[in-house]
């Protein structure tokens, strides 16, 4: 029977942890890789806490895998000192030539990782700046569903009438040119009607959530240097300030603008592509952030607007896009890196 008394005899022990939405595996191996230690737990951090309790003098590390569900386990084992670390699921490769793989070899395999010293990880970001972080995704989600809304309702009148009108020209018809463009069928009238007051609510519920966030955001330095860049506002300022954390921890400008999904995911080999890599890598609330600041840019900043032409003639408007955002988000890593404000001759020479 293993004992505190004999757990002492022994050195570091490394725990691994396959998470999932109701339970756990947990697995602790020793220095030889012997596992000491295996059980499936469910999410409640007493019961984890306890099973761990044994063990805890000896752990050296202990790996979370970075799920959807992480923060209650990392911030509790952390509050009881425990060392933790997220292991990073997509850039962990297994034996191809494994029979069998199932939450335990999962569970094992991130210990052993953790062990070797080699185990890929993700950042932890800090406590105490999630809330105002994860309102901020809140509201990116109720704009994005007030923009889809949109492009329902104009996609409508241009399947009925043939013609394409703005969100703004549809909100400007009268109710009777509204009857006469929609033949006066009272289900795309009741249609209509519906979307628009959806998209008044929408606007009603993001106001609410903006002011929620300016209440509550503690402004890093780099806040108001980030305002500089053009299309970027104080919104978008503050999803990229947050979103990016510590800035320290990208060593490169490349690897930010990789991390925002803002450079393109293949593979070659002797000059041809030979597939193509995981463009979901990444934070996609930053990729969408510099999207809509470079769609704001064009407006305003004439050189943005040359640069998106000219790679819109030769790709399409997608990767044009997409261009430009990477630019941003370069820009955005230098000033953050440097303290220092949005210059255009650094950006276009």
């Amino acid at each position: 029977m293993l004992t505190e008394r004999n757990l002492n005899m022994k050195k570091s022990l490394y725990c691994g942890i396959d998470l999932h939405s109701s339970n756990a595996v947990y697995v602790i191996l020793d220095e030889n890789d012997k596992v000491v230690f295996k059980k499936r737990l469910p999410n409640r951090l007493a019961t984890v806490l306890d099973a761990l309790k044994l063990f805890r003098k000896k752990i050296a590390i202990v790996a979370v895998e970075s799920t959807f569900n992480w923060y209650w386990l990392v911030d509790g084992l952390m509050d009881a000192g425990y060392p933790v670390c997220l292991a990073n699921p997509a850039a962990i490769d297994q034996y191809d030539g494994i029979k069998q793989a199932n939450d335990l070899t999962d569970a094992t395999f991130i210990a052993h990782l953790a062990r070797l010293g080699i185990l890929p990880t993700g950042y932890i970001y800090p406590k105490e700046y999630r809330p105002v972080r994860d309102l901020l995704r809140r509201r990116s989600l109720l704009v994005k569903y007030q923009t889809s809304t949109k492009l329902s309702l104009q996609n409508m009148f241009m399947r009925q009438t043939g013609q394409g009108f703005s969100y703004l020209g549809i909100r400007k018809f009268s109710d009777k040119e509204l009857g006469m463009l929609l033949s006066d069928n009272e289900h795309l009238l009741f249609v209509t009607s519906q979307q628009l007051d959806l998209i008044d609510m929408l606007k009603k519920k993001i106001k609410q959530f903006e002011k929620m966030i300016l209440a509550k955001a503690e402004l890093k330095p780099e806040y108001e240097h980030l305002l500089t860049i053009p299309g970027v506002g104080v919104i978008l300022a503050l999803m990229i300030m947050l979103e990016t954390g510590d800035i320290q921890r990208f060593a490169k400008v490349g690897n930010y603008t990789s991390y925002c999904r803002c450079v393109r995911a293949h593979c070659t080999s002797n000059g041809k592509v030979k597939g193509k890599n995981n463009s979901k890598n990444g934070n996609k609330y930053l990729s969408w952030a510099f999207v809509e600041a470079v769609h704001h840019a064009k407006g305003c900043c004439p050189r943005a607007k040359k640069f998106y032409d000219r790679k819109f003639s030769k790709r399409n408007g997608a990767l044009a896009t997409k261009a430009l955002a990477a630019k941003w988000s370069k820009a955005a890593y230098h000033i953050m890196k440097n303290q220092e404000a949005f210059d255009l001759n650094k950006m276009f020479g």
